[in-house]
């Protein structure tokens, strides 16, 4: 079976771990201080602040930057659960803008509308989707004319850029996951990127149990650590990078150029970005029969998502539990049917990009053969 996804792991981190478990030193160290650094330096933020997970680095930039109990903050209904749940924590209200159907990030048009709606909200939480960035300069305009706080949630889009300028820049605060599916990985591990002293001193101090002094806690804060393993695997990951986002990039023009079915929507991306290709989603109508067909030539895929956040018990639960309204996203519910991603990882070799390019071009669907 060709898996979905696999991460990129070698002798190269094995050794760096192998270090760390014999010096004894496991907890957050010097190898947790050089990855922070080394990752900022390689993007060039000014300051990086490890974290446990991406998850965590949401939570502590969503309230470093200010969300409290009963804020709205406005974010995407199409994305993994966390970048909601990282609201949620907060105590605050996510209201959901619909997607754009081809990119399948937040919609600048329904961003504008949804502003007109709440013309008090403070806060703006986006999602660089499958590693696509947003259309970040209609949403720019809107952040900038509506003085709003923007964070941005990367953790599937490390090193893309829109118009030259790298994602995670745009915002006060924004956040990385490095789970093993990502572009890089720590095993489990997160990174929260800022240009602010201010906001970067915050989130230290969260991440670290509200702490600056062993034993001295100045807030209520929670323990996101990030361990020394992992900070050991996402320096030696750092370093491939570069070469494992190119090979992707190389992936994915390998598909569009030799998969042929219509049937099947290919992704789509947009000028002026550099795409990184966290996942190759496409679109099928018939997507069941699709991984049933798939499945049986030995391909693996996924849904990425199958059901809209907005939909999500748990999230209409809380909602309406705080008395508000559940956000209609159409677009979103249309997409989470169709979308299905195949196998997009650094490792795939020209004759698995051939065989799985020939299979996905093959399919046809029951109801047509029986025509």
């Amino acid at each position: 079976m060709i898996p979905i996804s696999k991460p990129s792991i070698d002798e190269r981190e094995i050794q760096q771990v192998t270090k760390v478990i014999s010096n004894g030193q496991l907890a957050q160290g010097d190898n947790v201080y050089a990855f922070e650094e080394a990752f900022a330096d390689h993007f060039d933020y000014k300051y990086s602040a490890a974290t446990s997970n991406g998850t965590a680095g949401l939570h502590v930039a969503l309230k470093a930057a200010g969300v409290k109990t009963g804020d709205i903050v406005l974010t995407t209904p199409f994305s993994f659960i966390a970048t909601t749940n990282a609201i949620i924590y907060c105590g605050a209200i996510p209201v959901f803008i619909d997607i754009d159907d081809k990119t399948f990030n937040i919609s600048p048009e329904k961003l504008r509308e949804k502003l007109i709606e709440y013309p008090n909200v403070k806060y703006l939480l986006i999602v660089h989707l499958f590693g696509q960035p947003c259309q970040m300069d209609e949403i720019m305009d809107l952040v900038v004319s509506k003085e709003l706080i923007l964070i941005e949630d990367c953790c599937q889009a490390h090193g893309a850029t829109f118009q030259e300028k790298t994602v995670g820049s745009f915002g006060h605060v924004s956040v990385f996951s490095f789970y093993p599916t990502k572009n890089m990985t720590t095993g489990e591990g997160g990174m929260i990127v800022t240009h602010s002293r201010e906001l970067f001193e915050k989130c230290k101090l969260l991440i670290n149990h509200g702490s600056k002094k062993k034993y001295m806690h100045e807030v209520t804060g929670y323990n996101y650590r990030m361990t020394e393993m992992a900070a050991a695997i996402g320096l030696e990951q750092l370093k491939k990078l570069n070469s494992m986002n190119l090979k992707r990039r190389s992936n994915a023009e390998f598909y569009k150029k030799h998969i042929s079915n219509e049937f099947i929507q290919l992704p789509f991306n947009r000028e002026n970005i550099e795409h990184v290709y966290n996942a190759f989603t496409i679109m099928t109508e018939y997507r069941d029969e699709l991984i049933e067909y798939l499945s049986l030539k030995q391909i693996g895929t996924s849904i990425y998502y199958p059901l809209s956040i907005n939909l999500q018990d748990s999230v209409q639960d809380y909602l309406s539990a705080m008395n508000e309204t559940v956000s209609h996203c159409p677009i979103s519910g249309m997409v989470s049917k169709k979308v299905l991603s195949i196998p997009m990882y650094p490792g795939l070799t020209e004759p698995e990009l051939k065989y799985i390019s020939e299979t996905v071009s093959s399919f046809i669907p029951r109801a047509v053969l029986t025509k």
